[in-house]
C-alpha cells in the first residue's frame, strides 16, 4: 500500500473511531439519565397509560370488536417513541444553544449525525421502558390480545419505522435550533393534530384515503398501520397492502437521512454567517 493510501486509510480509520466514540457517549448519557430521576419516570410512564386506557374504556362502552383495544395499545406505544423523536431528539440542539452547550458539539471534530445518532439510541433505549409498560399494563389489565406468534414480523417493521421517524427527527432538529420557540410554538399545537393523522387510536383509514396518505408523510402512521396489519389481518382496516410498507419505510428513511445531511450542513453555514447559532433567545 502507498503511503498517501495508507495514511487516508488511517485517517478515515480515525474518524469512524470517533464518529463511535460520539455516538456512544451521547447514548449513553441519555440511558443513565433515564433512570436517574424517577420522578420523570413515573410520571412519562403512567400519563400516556391513563390516556390509553380512556380510549380502551371508550371502545368496551361502545362495544367495538375486541380488536379495536390491541389498536389503542399499540398506539399507546408507539406515541412514546413519537414523543421522544419531537421533545427528545428534534429540540435538543435549541436547548443545548438555550443552556450555552452548543459550542461544544460545534467545535467537536465530529459529525452533527453522529452527535443526532447517539440521542436517537439512548432515546430509544429510554422509551422502550415506557412503551414496554403500556404495552404489558394493556395486555394484562384489559386483556388485550397481541398473537405472539407473529411479534418476529411485526417487530422488523417497528424497527423501519423507528429508522424512519428518527430520520425524520434529524431533520426538525435543524428547524428547531434556527427557528426556535417559533417552531417549539408550533410543534406545541400540532401535536394533537398528528396524533389524529396517524390514527394512534383508531385505523388510519378511516379518515378516507386521501387524508390518510396525506398522513402517511409521517413514518408512524404507514409503520403503525402496518404492525395492526400483521397481528389483526383483514380486521386491521389497513390502508395499504403489508408488503408495500417495508420499501416504503427504507425509502423515508434515506430520504430524510439524505434531508438531514443537507439541513444540518444548511443550518451550520447559516449560523456562522448570521451569528445565530449561539446566541440565546430568539
Amino acid at each position: 500500500m502507498a503511503p498517501e493510501d495508507a495514511a487516508r486509510s488511517s485517517g478515515l480509520g480515525q474518524r469512524l473511531r470517533m464518529n463511535l466514540a460520539a455516538v456512544y457517549a451521547r447514548a449513553s448519557v441519555r440511558v443513565k439519565a433515564s433512570f436517574r430521576e424517577r420522578s420523570w419516570l413515573l410520571g412519562e410512564t403512567l400519563f400516556p397509560f391513563l390516556a390509553m386506557s380512556a380510549f380502551v374504556l371508550v371502545y368496551r362502552g361502545l362495544r367495538a370488536p375486541r380488536e379495536y383495544e390491541g389498536f389503542v395499545v399499540l398506539g399507546g406505544a408507539m406515541i412514546a417513541y413519537w414523543n421522544n423523536v419531537i421533545w427528545g431528539m428534534a429540540s435538543q440542539f435549541f436547548w443545548e444553544r438555550e443552556q450555552g452547550q452548543l459550542q461544544l458539539y460545534l467545535i467537536t471534530p465530529v459529525s452533527r449525525m453522529s452527535i443526532l445518532l447517539g440521542m436517537a439510541l439512548g432515546g430509544m433505549a429510554m422509551t422502550t421502558t415506557r412503551a414496554a409498560a403500556i404495552l404489558t399494563g394493556g395486555i394484562l389489565l384489559f386483556h388485550v390480545s397481541l398473537p405472539l406468534e407473529r411479534a418476529l414480523p411485526a417487530f422488523g417493521l417497528f424497527l423501519l419505522t423507528l429508522g424512519a421517524a428518527y430520520s425524520l427527527g434529524m431533520i426538525l432538529s435543524s428547524l428547531f435550533l434556527l427557528w426556535g420557540r417559533e417552531v417549539w410554538h408550533t410543534a406545541t399545537i400540532l401535536q394533537e393534530p398528528v396524533y389524529l393523522l396517524s390514527g394512534f387510536y383508531f385505523p388510519v383509514s378511516a379518515m378516507g384515503v386521501g387524508i390518510a396518505i396525506v398522513g402517511s408523510i409521517l413514518p408512524v402512521t404507514l409503520g403503525l398501520d402496518g404492525i395492526r396489519q400483521v397481528f389483526y389481518g383483514p380486521a386491521a382496516h389497513g390502508l395499504l397492502p403489508v408488503r408495500w410498507i417495508p420499501p416504503i419505510q427504507i425509502a423515508l428513511t434515506a430520504i430524510f437521512l439524505f434531508v438531514s445531511a443537507v439541513s444540518l450542513r444548511y443550518m451550520e453555514n447559516l449560523g456562522k454567517q448570521e451569528g445565530r447559532l449561539t446566541v440565546r433567545g430568539d
